[in-house]
């Protein structure tokens, strides 16, 4: 069946289902009928009714995957515990096989978590970078869990560094994102309705990176799926540029000591960032230009990365020195078209909360969410957006505990963020005008955030 008219029966179907109140579970029925509860279109599921569904419970078992959450997250954070409920566990049809989680080998696995009390609302995701759908357990299943949520997040249909190789024509491993996300939210409309009687009175759709990429497509693309989303730096694609592919290739350049720190700031990396950039050139830059690159320009230089992007972590990290060069305005139209079969337009159908970090220099804001907000604005959808930039925010929190006295968590500010989105949806009170949220001179940054208190002029 094609998705959309599978996006058309649900909606039917979702009219005719009575919405209720939040539910809890009856005393002695903790995850009842579990085995009842189908996933849509799952071609494996598993189910286990566990005593915490976060990631304090799940620590050290299959139901969650620490490594696959490294870097995101502040030592220091503080996440609630002891969220009750049900979890699934899945993959739905796919010719590639890079997810080995559970020893499936195999793409387009999903996690759902059901917690027994139910405050009637739905949480979408999928995951950053080239991880998998474990990777935002602590960033954001946690907490939605235990504000009583359900929670749903993909794999997108491909990961780790060689998901380039999925698919037939460049640009189809992400165009897959978006298909999978759009897929995995409606079978967890559905296992919602199942499991408790009745649709999500809300559904959210959220994500990092990449997951905030598949937040602004959701929101432009299927705003009848969703209530709101909250984008945490989502990486920009549009056909004639920005993106990565215009920005990156000259911080390769600089690697190789073909660039001077200049030409970065004229690319739009931020001053004062610089301290940074040493972490990037060994982690970041050399692996994100290759492998997204040969995502939608695999002629450039069919020998690096090639059939993979390497065995070894030095190989995976390493740049191709022919991406010093890299002009993404000089390439064929053809590398354009695919872009543009992702790119987004700004054109987004429900309320919508950036947030990016002024110190990121993986996706520097200049070249991304200042450009998406502007693009939001010119297809007149403004009113339904508000964009935050975090002061002393950078693409991944784990790099707070190296420099604490510089960098502040984004995680605190994304968690304001999204009670200020459930707020503005759901009792109209309008979150505060965009803005820079100031780093504060001293207390709590790791758990606290005041997107108004705080904030500073534009």
């Amino acid at each position: 069946m094609r998705l959309s008219r599978s996006i058309a029966l649900f909606a039917a179907a979702l009219l005719t289902s009575a919405l209720t109140g939040p539910v809890a579970a009856a005393d002695g029925d903790h995850c009842g009928r579990q085995e009842k509860v189908r996933v849509p279109g799952a071609a494996l599921q598993r189910s286990a009714c566990l005593g915490d569904l976060t990631t304090s419970g799940l620590a050290g078992t299959p139901y969650t995957d620490l490594a696959d959450q490294a870097g995101l997250t502040a030592k220091a954070t503080r996440n609630p515990s002891g969220v009750p409920g049900l979890q699934i566990d899945g993959y739905f049809p796919d010719d590639s096989y890079a997810n080995t989680t559970h020893g499936w080998r195999h793409d387009a696995q999903f996690v759902i978590r059901l917690p027994d009390r139910w405050n009637g609302g739905l949480v979408v995701t999928g995951a950053p970078g080239t991880r998998k759908q474990y990777a935002t357990d602590t960033a954001i299943s946690d907490r939605v869990l235990a504000q009583g949520y359900a929670y749903a997040a993909t794999d997108k249909g491909n990961s780790g560094p060689d998901f380039y190789l999925d698919g037939a024509r460049p640009g189809d491993a992400v165009a897959e994102w978006n298909r999978r996300t759009t897929q995995l939210t409606l079978a967890a409309k559905s296992v919602v309705a199942e499991r408790y009687g009745s649709a999500p009175r809300r559904t959210y759709m959220t994500g990092i990176s990449n997951g905030g990429y598949l937040t602004r497509w959701q929101l432009e693309h299927h705003p009848e799926l969703y209530d709101g989303g909250v984008d945490w730096e989502g990486a920009l694609w549009t056909a004639e540029g920005p993106s990565l592919l215009t920005s990156l290739p000259v911080a390769v350049a600089r690697m190789l000591g073909s660039a001077r720190d200049e030409d970065l700031y004229a690319a739009g990396f931020p001053r004062g960032s610089e301290f940074l950039w040493p972490y990037h050139e060994k982690a970041y830059w050399g692996v994100t230009q290759k492998i997204y690159r040969a995502e939608f320009d695999p002629s450039y230089d069919t020998a690096c990365p090639g059939p993979s992007a390497g065995s070894t972590a030095e190989q995976i990290l390493a740049p191709c020195s022919s991406d010093a060069a890299y002009a993404y305005a000089a390439r064929p139209a053809s590398v354009h078209r695919a872009v543009a079969r992702v790119a987004l337009t700004g054109r987004i159908g429900k309320p919508l909360i950036t947030l990016h970090g002024d110190l990121d220099v993986l996706l520097p804001k200049a070249t991304d969410s200042d450009v998406y907000a502007r693009m939001v604005r010119k297809s007149g959808r403004g009113p339904l957006h508000r964009f935050y930039t975090i002061q002393g925010g950078t693409h991944v929190d784990g790099l707070y505990d190296s420099y604490p006295d510089r960098l502040r968590p984004i995680l605190p500010c994304y968690r304001a963020a999204f009670d200020a989105l459930t707020a503005w949806v759901e009792r109209g009170e309008r979150p505060p005008a965009d803005r820079t949220v100031g780093r504060p001179a001293g207390g709590d940054v790791v758990d606290s955030c005041a997107l108004g208190a705080q904030a500073v002029a534009r």
